[in-house]
């Protein structure tokens, strides 16, 4: 392909054992780091995502136009692998970036199959866009996956992942990137599939830097919880007897229930880099 002919290994400037050998101990090296300073559920999808790039994708992209499924499975794990090292766990606030990473792939890697199917064609791979002449399938499948963006920014502020500033800027954000599709299903050009592209390629790293901006802390998430619960829910309160030191006098009190924040690890995951936040409060 003249995209990827300069690469090392097509180009020749590295051999086929050299990339095997290097890719092989770098994979084997990274997984075993993941194992012994973070926990086993990150190894193994460290490791599964490694098999699936390596062992399914690659070789479907010359059987099946299904290669680009599974490649947008592949691209989505990084994301969760960052959350489960985090964390140690998989919880449904962990899927909210591989699920954006997941559906963004498919019109930001349609746009590309249309621009370069030649160039594909000639390599020998089997791309959804080749089958399609028209190319009116291909910008319907990439505004189809642009339309299932949109609910990721409610869901992130549902699920208490964000605030709801993030729900707003991802929902114009998506119907940006939308539009851009819908451009493209209008009027199947090179052009506007790299417009599409360009619009994929901004998404999702301002996607990303909202997440970052407007996360939401469990200190957070636990005062609001439990301000609401004070002041509308009075089933929240349980009433407590204790007798005083003679025994004589009962004193009733309210004390409010204490619930762990739903949240958990929101605030350093999927960012590890940042400082963990203190859990305690008075």
């Amino acid at each position: 392909m003249r995209r990827t002919s300069q690469r090392p290994l097509p180009s020749g400037r590295i051999t086929v054992p050299h990339a095997v050998g290097w890719a092989s101990s770098v994979g084997l090296a990274g997984t075993a780091l993941l194992a012994t300073q973070t926990n086993m559920l990150a190894a193994g999808l460290a490791a599964s995502n490694l098999v699936l790039y390596s062992f399914v994708y690659t070789p479907l992209k010359q059987i099946h136009p299904v290669n680009t499924w599974v490649g947008a499975v592949v691209g989505a794990i990084p994301p969760l692998l960052g959350w489960a090292a985090a964390s140690g766990d998989i919880s449904l606030n962990s899927l909210i970036l591989p699920a954006a990473l997941y559906f963004w792939q498919i019109p930001h890697f349609m746009a590309l199959a249309y621009m370069c199917r030649e160039d594909y064609a000639a390599g020998g791979f089997k791309m959804y866009s080749l089958a399609d002449p028209s190319g009116r399938k291909t910008a319907m499948v990439a505004m189809r996956n642009s339309i299932y963006l949109i609910p990721l920014g409610f869901l992130a502020y549902d699920w208490g992942v964000t605030s709801g500033w993030f729900c707003l800027e991802s929902t114009a954000l998506t119907l940006a990137i939308s539009a851009a599709a819908f451009s493209f299903y209008r009027d199947r050009t090179k052009e506007r599939a790299r417009r599409m592209f360009h619009a994929s390629l901004l998404y999702l790293p301002v996607f990303m830097a909202g997440l970052l901006i407007h996360r939401r802390t469990d200190n957070q998430h636990f005062l609001e919880v439990n301000a609401e619960g004070f002041m509308k829910s009075p089933s929240s309160v349980e009433t407590s007897e204790m007798d005083d030191k003679n025994g004589n006098q009962k004193i009733k009190g309210r004390q409010g229930t204490r619930a762990r924040p739903p949240v958990a690890y929101a605030s350093i995951a999927p960012f590890p880099f940042l400082p963990a936040p203190s859990y305690d409060i008075v």
